[in-house]
């Protein structure tokens, strides 16, 4: 069951090891805070492995649109969405 936790800088500094069991054993998600500003983010390492492997993928497809629209005008792209989108919305 995963726990999204906030956490101030100084706490966080005080329990590090505590937030790396949480994050690793129970799948917890903790976002420390530096004056309320999210600052980082500790997760567990098979999380974080999960991430890297479907960024991977994400540009992996960016890649192969990017190679398809070579050449392509922006606008000729934007119409081509506004098309889609609206086809569905009728559909």
């Amino acid at each position: 069951m995963q726990v999204l936790k906030r956490e101030n800088a100084m706490t966080a500094r005080k329990n590090f090891g505590r937030l790396m069991e949480e994050a690793h054993y129970r799948g917890d998600e903790i976002v420390v805070e530096r004056a309320g500003k999210p600052m980082v983010a500790i997760i567990s390492y098979a999380e974080f492995q999960e991430f890297k492997q479907q960024r991977a993928k994400d540009f992996e497809i960016l890649d192969k649109v990017r190679a398809k629209n070579q050449g392509v005008k922006p606008e000729e792209v934007e119409t081509a969405v506004e098309e889609a989108i609206s086809e569905i919305r009728k559909g």
